[in-house]
């Protein structure tokens, strides 16, 4: 029962918090289930899809809906400020060489989804359905989180180029928007040979893009001067629940073609990315057979819609999913 409320308030909740947009986490996770070798993990994973895709936003729960103060730190990394001549290759490392409250303000990323590798791996090597379900939701999300380029720098916002509101235009407005003209069918994913390699690469990749980023929306401020931010017939600017300007759909479309497909690449990275963590853990953990974990009917009933739905991704596109289907199995 705590289950399935607490996947109602994600559900409720993910419109409003969600970074990458509930399209962006939900789609980077369902879509990596079909970016997985053929396996008995893909198979495990396809009888959960709607769990898994659902749960993609609960991270972002924890932090802004229940205020869970460790949670923060984990989606993001100010590169800037780090000594990067000397950077910490685990968590304990970072803890010894910066004091908490640093890496409370400067995020703790590529480390926690080391960290999370290894609980992920564990609950494999245990066969722990619930655990590797949770686990490996959450561990998509941070690795979406990886390939925000915004979720890398200190000026996460624009906020100290005038700039604000860049964050939330990029990782979720503009998805949505768009989404239908995205193709996601992604690299399928593959086995990571080191891990903190892998994340750094993903981490330091998204970094360089940051700039560019800024800078395409700054180009497009210039652009449009007085019509970045749309407004109602009495010349008000028009604002969210927040209370921030809502930019003006001139504005979007402009600052998505100056962008060239940066954040559809980015989502496709991030869906490869998630589907190489995801089957690492199970290869490392001694690719267990997961078959056992859910009633043959579970499996047999979902043959032919992984089937479809394989077919159907490799067009770039997602079905749409029934949230809770899966909750028979446990």
């Amino acid at each position: 029962m705590k289950k399935i409320y607490f996947l109602l308030l994600a559900v409720v909740l993910a419109p409003v918090f969600i970074s990458w947009g509930g399209f962006g986490h939900e789609s980077i996770n369902r879509a990596a289930i079909f970016a997985l070798p053929a396996s008995s993990l893909q198979t495990f994973f396809y009888n959960h899809s709607d769990f898994i895709t659902v749960e993609a936003t609960i991270p972002d729960v924890r932090k802004y809906a229940i205020h869970d103060k460790q949670e923060g730190p984990r989606h993001f990394i100010d590169l800037e400020n780090f000594d990067r001549s000397n950077f910490p290759k685990t968590l304990t490392e970072a803890r010894k060489a910066y004091p908490d409250s640093f890496l409370n303000k400067n995020g703790i990323l590529p480390w926690y989804v080391q960290e999370m590798m290894k609980k992920l791996t564990n609950a494999f090597r245990k066969k722990n359905k619930t655990e590797i379900l949770f686990l490996a939701s959450d561990l998509g999300h941070y690795i979406g989180d990886a390939h925000m380029p915004l979720h890398t720098t200190v000026n996460y916002d624009g906020q100290l180029t005038n700039q604000k509101g860049v964050h939330a235009l990029w990782e979720a407005q503009m998805p949505e928007r768009f989404s239908s003209s995205y193709n996601l069918y992604a690299d399928s994913g593959t086995y990571l040979t080191d891990v903190y390699a892998e994340i750094m690469r993903i981490v330091n990749d998204s970094h360089l893009l940051a700039d560019t980023l800024l800078d395409k929306h700054k180009q497009t401020q210039l652009q449009f001067k007085k019509g970045v931010f749309a407004t109602r017939a009495n010349g008000d600017t028009i604002t969210n629940q927040y209370k921030n300007p809502v930019h003006s759909n001139a504005f979007v479309n402009a600052f998505n073609n100056a962008l060239n497909g940066m954040i559809e690449k980015q989502l496709k990275k991030a869906i490869t990315a998630t589907a190489s963590f995801w089957y690492t853990a199970w290869v490392d953990a001694g690719k267990p057979d997961l078959s056992g974990l859910d009633p043959r009917r579970t499996t047999e009933r979902n043959a032919n819609e992984l089937k479809a739905e394989l077919q159907l991704y490799k067009k770039g596109k997602l079905a749409n999913y029934k949230p809770y289907r899966d909750f028979d199995a446990d």
